[in-house]
């Protein structure tokens, strides 16, 4: 355990209105779920920890509002983010179609190593489905993105949802060549004060 390495990572959540974000967060910070739930207020911020065998994540989770009127506040929100989760309701068409448009968005303007997710949730909601899950996955597919279908109400699947982002950024955590640049650059200077002092 001692080469633990501790990695943290801002995580937004984007999506329609009524989706379920703050259920899902709300369920994987306190293992709660309410029925009804205020619609969030610009973003609130949640902070998480999981612990894996290889490294410690530390989640600064910014969970975005959903209403139109919050949308052009989403890059603020969504900048720098190591991970972003799209999410739509498997009963509503339009916040599947709204979920798309944030895929083109981030992919617009994301950075090029933000793991991405789409999330259908509330398959609660299994008789009132308008989204097939094929749909969803193939859509996610299409994208490069990992998908998953998810209930806030149950926790199906929610703490798996969390672990599989937490494993994909300790995939992509080693490779920062900034770090290792800057390091052999030092050991460089130090080499170079030995050998010519004096």
């Amino acid at each position: 355990m001692g080469g633990n390495k501790n990695i943290q990572a801002k995580l937004v959540l984007l999506g329609d209105m009524g989706t379920g974000k703050t259920s899902l967060v709300l369920r994987f910070v306190k293992g709660q779920f309410f029925d009804y739930q205020e619609s969030t207020i610009g973003a609130a911020f949640f902070s998480q920890i999981i612990s894996l065998n290889e490294a410690t994540v530390k989640f600064d989770i910014w969970d975005t509002a959903g209403q139109e009127r919050y949308h052009s506040l989403a890059p603020m929100y969504y900048r720098g983010a190591a991970a972003a989760v799209v999410v739509y309701d498997i009963s509503s068409m339009d916040s599947f179609l709204r979920a798309k448009k944030w895929i083109q968005e981030l992919q617009r303007q994301g950075n090029p190593n933000l793991v991405m997710l789409l999330v259908a949730n509330k398959a609660d909601l299994e008789e009132k489905r308008e989204v097939d899950a094929k749909v969803g996955e193939q859509h996610a597919q299409e994208n490069g993105l990992f998908f998953m279908e998810t209930s806030a109400k149950t926790a199906q699947n929610v703490n798996e949802l969390f672990y599989e982002i937490a494993k994909r950024l300790i995939k992509a955590s080693p490779s920062r060549p900034a770090g290792i640049n800057l390091h052999n650059a030092t050991q460089e200077r130090r080499r170079r004060l030995f050998c010519c002092s004096g």
